[in-house]
């Protein structure tokens, strides 16, 4: 498949249901001027801890939506960069330990602090993510083949769900799909510009393929935003990179055949714990 034009595709497809969310939703009518307006008289009480009115929280999906779209992207690039330059496992276990980035920043920023029995679910959760992606038997080892692309990976892939966490913690959530309509729509402009430049004609096959994709990528963010409102960032992130990997082993298995690997096993069954541990509350 042509990667370029299934990732347009896919955002296509992203952009235009965050788009009929926003035609079929509640959003306060307002114009550009009033939301920038509204964003700006509101920030400095934001930023003393205050959140956004819905008129403001306009402003700042558009501003946040940019900045997040652009971090999809170059998540997307430098995912191929990685895998390129440092191999399928090492950048799949790098883009998934982007977690920490947003996990970490909560605690910072925000004092979120999870109860004993939720840390020992994240932990597991983050052991789970680990032992699913590297393999220690290896001769080569864990570190082998290093290169600076996969700290840049951890960051930007971390950074880019931290975005949603931004959104969430000081926009009101009935402005969550003009936030996600900018996200998708910004990383389609970059995507299609890509695609152009390569000058490779697009196959229906792709675009289909694309379009199949693109439905599930929106509501990942759209539900993990939701998931943020009502769960603690160290919780929802571990869970939502561990159970991917339960997800993956799962329609392998039975659409593909792929039998897992004793360590595989292993993990899917610590996420499980770490599933039942998060959701205590102490």
């Amino acid at each position: 498949m042509n990667r370029y034009v299934v990732t347009t595709a896919n955002y296509l497809v992203a952009s235009l249901i965050s788009g009929a969310f926003i035609l079929f939703g509640k959003l306060p009518s307002l114009s550009c001027s009033g939301a920038t307006r509204a964003f700006l008289n509101e920030f400095p009480d934001v930023m003393k801890g205050s959140i956004f009115s819905p008129a403001g929280s306009l402003g700042f999906a558009v501003i946040v939506g940019i900045t997040a779209g652009i971090l999809y992207y170059l998540g997307f690039i430098y995912l191929q960069k990685a895998v390129k330059e440092s191999g399928v496992s090492l950048a799949g276990s790098f883009s998934r330990m982007g977690i920490l980035v947003p996990v970490i920043l909560s605690v910072i920023l925000f004092r979120e602090l999870p109860s004993i029995l939720q840390w020992i679910g994240i932990c597991l959760a983050l052991f789970a993510i680990l032992l699913a992606n590297i393999d220690l038997s290896k001769p080569s080892g864990f570190l082998s083949g290093f290169q600076p692309v996969l700290i840049m990976l951890l960051m930007i892939i971390g950074l880019a769900e931290f975005s949603n966490k931004v959104f969430q913690k000081y926009g009101v959530l009935e402005a969550k799909s003009l936030f996600l309509f900018f996200v998708f729509t910004t990383a389609l402009l970059i995507s299609i510009w890509k695609t152009i430049r390569k000058g490779e004609r697009p196959k229906f096959s792709n675009i289909i393929l694309g379009f199949v994709v693109g439905i599930p990528n929106f509501f990942a963010s759209f539900f993990l935003i939701l998931a943020l409102s009502r769960l603690q960032t160290a919780v929802v992130f571990p869970l939502y990179s561990a159970l991917t990997i339960v997800i993956i082993s799962l329609f392998g298995w039975i659409l593909f055949g792929e039998k897992l690997k004793k360590r595989e096993r292993f993990a899917v069954t610590l996420t499980v714990a770490a599933l039942i541990l998060v959701n205590m509350k102490s």
